[in-house]
């Protein structure tokens, strides 16, 4: 049901039915109640997504993540807001908790603020969230995790498949042969694309990958810690734990301790994105290193193209580079 259809209902003009939806102009107090009435009955919702682009205002960029206590997605926004800072633009930043129903009301609530364009890790995988707005034309940037898309989508992100594989083989190196895998989600492209780099790398190397040492779930540090302990009851356990991000790993190494092993001497632990500036963690993580900043501030830049070029069709995949970052966890032959 649309306007004309409610206006040509009642007899009345198309304007009027919409100076009554937005509250806008005199409309006499008999009409304006047949038009609510019809408006009731009928279920109708007014399209936010097209009046959000009519009364939209530049110069403010909206940034939904996963999980603000994670610091990838800190200093992604340090990126995002240095070019917003540059450009005269303003940051809201929203924190889903990686749950999709914050993430679809956050981005709702984004537009209707008339942001001028999105950069967001979303924990979602379905499309239909995002093509209202992308057939729209509001800029949106992926980072991190990426829904079902096809071609019609920015995203600044590095080849987690290839990460995961590069670290997994620094451990297969170490000749580590026993080795566990703990991610989030496989839903969301993160997780799978870390699962399928681990994978593939033991065939590579001739390993069969242990069905019991890969643990699927959440990517909360609570789940790492579960996930290490149950593997831990058993006596023939991994000597070696892949984590597909810093709070599982974070999980593992309390269950790990409390159980009175050391690491590496006992287990190996390597993730991503666990990287210590303070130095004070010991022994240090070998780990994956996403370049967040940059991610963030080009995220941005890809908005401000955008925006200076609002014709502009050409989409833009940008791929970084990741730091393997070797470290005392991982280190010694276990041949």
């Amino acid at each position: 049901m649309q306007l004309k259809d409610i206006a040509k209902q009642l007899n009345v003009s198309v304007s009027t039915v919409s100076r009554t939806v937005n509250g806008t102009g005199r409309v006499g107090a008999k009409t304006r109640e047949r038009i609510l009435d019809a408006i009731k009955q009928t279920g109708y919702q007014p399209n936010e997504v097209a009046r959000s682009l009519k009364r939209r205002s530049a110069r403010t960029l909206g940034v939904v993540v996963a999980d603000l206590s994670n610091s990838f997605y800190s200093k992604v926004i340090k990126g995002v807001e240095k070019v917003a800072s540059e450009n005269s633009y303003n940051v809201f930043v929203c924190n889903t908790d990686e749950e999709v129903g914050k993430e679809e009301e956050y981005i709702r609530v984004l537009l209707q603020n008339q942001v001028s364009g999105l950069v967001i890790a979303t924990v979602g995988s379905d499309v239909r969230l995002f093509q209202p707005y992308i057939d729209s034309g509001i800029p949106f940037v992926f980072i991190d995790n990426l829904p079902s898309l096809e071609d019609r989508f920015n995203l600044v992100a590095i080849d987690n498949a290839k990460a995961s594989r590069s670290i997994t083989q620094h451990l297969v190196d170490q000749g580590h042969r026993k080795i566990a895998m703990m991610t989030g989600p496989l839903n969301q492209s993160t997780s799978s694309e870390r699962m399928l780099g681990f994978r593939k790398c033991l065939e590579e190397n001739g390993i069969t990958p242990e069905v019991r040492w890969i643990g699927v779930g959440t990517f909360k540090q609570e789940y790492g810690y579960r996930m290490m302990r149950e593997w831990l009851l058993n006596e023939d356990r991994p000597t070696a734990v892949l984590a597909a991000n810093d709070f599982l790993m974070y999980g593992a190494i309390k269950a790990i301790y409390e159980s009175g092993l050391k690491i590496p001497e006992d287990i190996a632990v390597a993730c991503f994105d666990a990287n210590d500036e303070t130095g004070l963690i010991s022994p240090g993580i070998t780990a994956i290193i996403q370049p967040a900043y940059e991610i963030g501030s080009i995220a941005a830049e890809i908005i401000m193209r955008r925006e200076h070029d609002k014709g502009r069709k050409q989409y833009e995949k940008i791929e970084l580079e990741p730091v393997l970052l070797l470290k005392q966890s991982s280190m010694g032959n276990k041949g």
